[in-house]
């Protein structure tokens, strides 16, 4: 019989391994960070890992100490001699910096597949890239799951009759789209334009949204600048409610202010960051069950596309 995984965490994204390993059924590994005076620390696994199959769990946002810190279990994971290393990345820290999008900048996603296939990494599961070309600038294995699979049914369970799906920027388009597919109905575009980054020069809206229950879908809400603007907006144009689902809660600078005096019924997110504070308007579903789905898949050298399609399942 073929022995479990073991399942480890970095310090950052502890909170969701531990709900990760116990969808699992497996508890979570032990591993013990000695941090000394002048900053520097030094993760180490405390049971034996030769043979065996470990995944490591930690989201990479700032600082950078935490995909440091996940770099440095990985390399001391292939120096105790594991089978086989996968990264379970839930956040994609540096995802937006995907392309030169002016001269002489890092193309820092880049960078950072570099640092983990050079650490020692046989494979990677991560949720919603920024960006799905990341895949590319990997020489390993990428499974790329997508949260819909968990915010699909929710969106069922509202059973909200004239629903309409929304992108709050051009760029999001293919998402709303795929959403409006899975959901048979139609979607609207935010189109907005910026003064320089974080920033939101003007926004239009393109689509009725007359008596409509509008859905906002995106991977990441940072300050919530961009999204809390198109709530208002489509609020203004005659919708009947608005929410916002999005993968990635980052949520800097004052965005839980801003989220708070919006027009949002609710904002919907996933567990692959940590909330700084709790708001009445924000809801979060867990990736923990799928996460661990996909652990068991991948062990089982089963098919992971499989968990979405989601056009197949009940409406």
């Amino acid at each position: 019989m073929a022995k479990k995984a073991m399942i480890f965490s970095g310090t950052a994204t502890k909170y969701l391994a531990e709900k990760i390993a116990q969808s699992y059924g497996h508890p979570l590994g032990e591993v013990v960070v000695t941090k000394f005076s002048d900053g520097e620390f030094q993760p180490s696994f405390e049971e034996n890992i030769r043979g065996r199959d470990v995944f490591i769990v930690q989201s990479t946002f700032p600082p950078a100490d935490n995909l440091f810190e996940l770099l440095m279990l990985i390399d001391a994971a292939r120096r105790a001699s594991a089978r086989r290393i996968v990264a379970v990345i839930p956040y994609f820290g540096f995802a937006r910096q995907d392309r030169k999008d002016k001269p002489r900048v890092s193309i820092a996603s880049k960078l950072v597949a570099n640092l983990l296939t050079a650490a020692g990494i046989q494979r990677m599961i991560t949720i919603d890239l920024h960006a799905d070309q990341i895949q590319g600038f990997f020489d390993v294995p990428v499974d790329h799951v997508y949260a819909s699979s968990i915010f699909v049914p929710y969106i069922r369970s509202l059973k909200l009759d004239n629903l309409m799906m929304a992108s709050p920027d051009t760029g999001g388009t293919r998402r709303a789209a795929a959403y409006a597919k899975i959901l048979n109905t139609g979607f609207v575009i935010c189109y907005k334009q910026r003064s320089k980054p974080n920033v939101i020069g003007g926004m239009e809206l393109i689509g009725d949204v007359e008596g409509k229950d509008v859905i906002i879908v995106d991977d990441i809400i940072d300050t919530a600048g961009s999204i809390t603007a198109a709530a208002n907006l489509i609020m203004s144009r005659g919708a009947a409610s608005v929410r916002a689902f999005a993968t990635h809660p980052v949520f800097s600078g004052n965005a839980y202010e801003k989220i708070e005096k919006s027009d949002f019924t609710e904002i919907v997110v996933s567990d692959t960051l940590p909330l700084r504070q709790e708001s009445e308007k924000i809801k979060v579903i867990s990736t923990a069950g799928l996460f661990a789905e996909v652990i068991r898949r991948v062990l089982k050298t089963e098919s992971i596309s499989s968990l979405f399609q989601l056009e197949k399942q009940g409406r």
